[in-house]
């Protein structure tokens, strides 16, 4: 059985997991449900993860900064194993103005593209959000504004 632990210390990020539950511990409150509406964000997190089916999945967590629900996060998770799917995300990335060239070549490329952006952006642009429900149910996010942080 030890086997099996040892196999997940080695795929997990368990210093990443370890610090989320740190902040959920202290934030706990703030994973609430968030409606659908115009938020302003930063961007918390964003990278290439694998989904609970195993397929390769961008997920993208979203902090709202002001209003009701400020401190909750509003998550995007879009798993790219098809062309459209990459365009949805490669459209968000683009919106994200990081100043980088937003280009899907290969996984290992697009996981340190994403790591690319989130350093980029990180502390110095926040965002309007418009977050929304598209066809068949499926929330949208759409980014209405590009802001500088003083």
């Amino acid at each position: 059985m030890a086997n099996v632990w040892d196999k997940f210390d080695k795929e997990i990020d368990v210093n990443g997991l370890v610090e989320d539950v740190k902040e959920a511990a202290e934030n706990g409150a703030n994973f609430r449900d968030v409606p659908h509406g115009q938020y302003e964000v930063k961007i918390e997190k964003l990278e290439l993860v694998s989904s609970k089916a195993g397929d390769p999945m961008v997920t993208c967590w979203m902090k709202v900064l002001v209003g009701d629900y400020k401190g909750s996060l509003i998550f995007m998770n879009q798993v790219i194993t098809k062309g459209f799917q990459v365009h949805i995300v490669n459209e968000f990335l683009r919106s994200l103005d990081s100043g980088l060239d937003v280009e899907f070549k290969s996984y290992k490329q697009y996981g340190h593209l994403l790591m690319d952006i989130h350093e980029a952006i990180d502390g110095n642009l926040e965002y309007g959000l418009i977050y929304g429900e598209g066809k068949k149910g499926f929330s949208t996010y759409e980014i209405s504004d590009v802001y500088e942080v003083e």
